[in-house]
């Protein structure tokens, strides 16, 4: 059985996975009214990620005979004056997740449960990705996309991204 407060601290991560999908779709809307289809799909198929999370969260959770609640997810407020701001602000939130998550190995750790400890060593790599990713963005669009031609570039580079369900997601 999982401790009360860790099963908690997994019910709100679903939640807050959720808003990161509403977050990326909230991008993905930016870059489409802008013309950028290319950044669109990226963030398109960043948000089908984030709600896979959020998925298998759930799943660990009833698989551990918890039952999941969820919240109502909060409507994205972010107002973007140049393409680069929606970059930032994923590169902050991927931040901001990877927090979530070392909180909940913490408390995982703390009880000494090894089970959740070993469910979430998934999502600390993965975080490790995204973050990298996210930085990745920011650093291509400060080489490019100053330039109509680099711009271009970059957004037909973003539009090859394929979405793959995880196959090595976390035991579960």
């Amino acid at each position: 059985m999982l401790n009360k407060k860790i099963a908690a601290m997994l019910n709100d991560q679903i939640n807050k996975e959720l808003y990161s999908a509403y977050l990326y779709l909230d991008f993905a809307n930016y870059y489409a009214d802008e013309g950028l289809d290319g950044f669109a799909h990226w963030y398109e198929v960043q948000a089908q990620e984030e709600r896979d999370h959020a998925f298998m969260i759930r799943r660990y959770l009833i698989n551990n005979s918890i039952r999941v609640t969820f919240e109502a997810i909060a409507k994205p407020d972010k107002v973007f004056a140049n393409h680069m701001d929606p970059l930032q602000a994923g590169y902050a939130h991927e931040q901001y997740v990877t927090s979530l998550i070392t909180d909940i190995y913490h408390e995982a750790f703390e009880q000494k449960d090894y089970k959740t400890m070993q469910f979430l060593d998934w999502f600390i790599k993965e975080q490790g990705e995204e973050e990298t990713n996210a930085e990745d963005m920011i650093k291509k669009m400060q080489l490019f996309g100053g330039d109509a031609k680099g711009l271009y570039a970059l957004n037909q580079e973003l539009a090859a991204r394929v979405y793959a369900p995880s196959t090595t997601g976390p035991a579960m």
